[in-house]
């Protein structure tokens, strides 16, 4: 057993040691300091707000050069928006039930690969894809938002439509709770949350067009963004979208309407190139109106061309009338059309790309078609004759005053008319009746309200 001295000479050795120990570490650490790396540092471009009278550009997916962890701590400086943030309007998808099942195909694919199988996120895409489609920046399709730029490797707004994700299928159920997301949203459904957002990212990357956008919201690791200034307000979303939803080659193995869609687009190439050999020079428009056509359809040319024809005849007009006749002898020259040139009309076609309008129409007394919605409406043209009174004479009768004697719209106690109409094979002349609509006469019908 040690003695107390020997304890205690111990004791200072211990003491000395802690207190040369606390003395030089602190002069190593200065003498030695560790690196720190500086905080992050990332050249953006200068916030721009766009103004009213000019309409945004949407600048291609271009990421700046910086670690994922770098790009969190970066964002996290990026502080939110402190101004309102409204609720977009509800949504509800027109057009047809193909057309609708194709917008329903797009915005699922949309939701399922950029959010995953996740209910909440996939419902913030889905919102920031239909915000995308009202406003003028952008396509006018549900589908053409979520395929713009995928033909190019680095132009694409939404990374699956042209990285190869489409190859990989997801599961049966993350794509049917996909579908039903994206059919809820198409019908009216909001995720508020994010507003008027047009614009995300992941919190991991670091876009070059973010310096130009407000942050409005994070769900999960996405952040959401919308334009600085009015062009993101709710009044700049204020655009009709197209009711016609394109087919996207990329979804043909996973939805029907995208897969019949492509076909039709396919044979309507096929049909384009017969038109053209059918035709090789278009008819000319008729004199003093370059947007209305009256043509003798070729003989020989089968009626499904007949649109192919019209379209290589319209050209790129954004407005065009095309009126087609299978017997030349029945060709008119010049408008306005007779009720007895709309009776033995063959073919109409109606353009009207500002109103998203376009309308091929056969007469179907003459061509069969499987769809009655392809056929000109057969109407019926009225033809007045006075009804003689009991007592009148001939004479009496011969001296009723002309039409163009009486005062357009007075009704004379004691005076009838009736209307009667009579019944004539189409191209009679006059006609009772004829087989149009939509055919153009001296001015069109305006196409169906959107």
């Amino acid at each position: 057993m040690e003695s107390p001295m020997a304890q205690g000479r111990a004791l200072r050795a211990i003491t000395i040691a802690v207190g040369a120990a606390a003395i030089a570490l602190p002069v190593l650490v200065v003498a030695n300091p560790p690196v720190i790396p500086p905080p992050v540092r990332i050249a953006r471009p200068a916030t721009r707000v766009v103004p009213q009278a000019e309409i945004p550009v949407v600048e291609p997916l271009a990421l700046v050069d910086v670690a994922p962890d770098d790009a969190r701590a970066f964002n996290a400086t990026v502080p939110f928006s402190t101004d309102p943030n409204p609720a977009a309007r509800p949504f509800r998808i027109g057009g047809d039930p193909a057309s609708q099942q194709r917008a329903t195909a797009c915005l699922a694919a949309a939701v399922l690969y950029e959010a995953g199988d996740d209910a909440i996120g996939e419902r913030a895409v889905a919102q920031v894809v239909l915000n995308r489609l009202r406003h003028p920046a952008f396509p006018k399709t549900v589908c053409g938002v979520v395929f713009e730029g995928s033909d190019r490797r680095t132009g694409c707004q939404f990374t699956f439509t042209c990285d190869g994700a489409l190859t990989r299928r997801p599961s049966e159920a993350a794509w049917t709770r996909a579908e039903r997301i994206a059919a809820a949203a198409l019908a009216g459904s909001v995720y508020a949350p994010v507003g008027q957002s047009t614009h995300y990212h992941t919190d991991w990357v670091v876009p070059y067009w973010q310096s130009s956008l407000d942050k409005v919201a994070a769900v999960h690791t996405h952040l959401f963004f919308r334009w600085t200034g009015w062009w993101g307000t709710p009044p700049a979303f204020n655009r009709t979208p197209s009711t016609v939803e394109p087919a996207e080659p990329q979804l043909a193995a996973w939805s029907d309407a995208h897969r019949m869609g492509a076909a039709m687009a396919e044979a309507g190439d096929t049909l384009d190139a017969a038109a053209t050999l059918i035709e090789p020079t278009p008819p000319a428009p008729i004199a003093g109106d370059v947007s209305s056509f009256l043509v003798t359809l070729p003989r020989g040319a089968a009626p499904e061309t007949y649109p192919a024809l019209a379209a290589h005849a319209c050209g790129q007009r954004l407005y065009c009338k095309y009126s087609g006749w299978a017997d030349a002898a029945k060709t008119p020259a010049a408008l306005p059309l007779a009720p007895g040139d709309i009776a033995s009309m063959t073919f109409s076609y109606l353009r009207d790309r500002s109103a998203d309008y376009e309308k091929p129409l056969w007469n179907c007394q003459q061509i069969k078609r499987a769809d009655p919605r392809q056929c000109m409406k057969v109407q019926t043209y009225m033809s007045w004759a006075p009804v003689a009174k009991a007592g009148d004479t001939p004479t009496a009768a011969a001296a009723a005053p002309k039409p163009s004697e009486q005062l357009s719209g007075v009704r004379r106690r004691g005076d009838a008319a009736a209307a009667t109409a009579t019944a004539a094979p189409v191209g009679d002349a006059p006609p009772a009746t004829a087989a149009v609509r939509d055919a153009p006469a001296s001015k069109p019908a305006a196409p169906p309200a959107r």
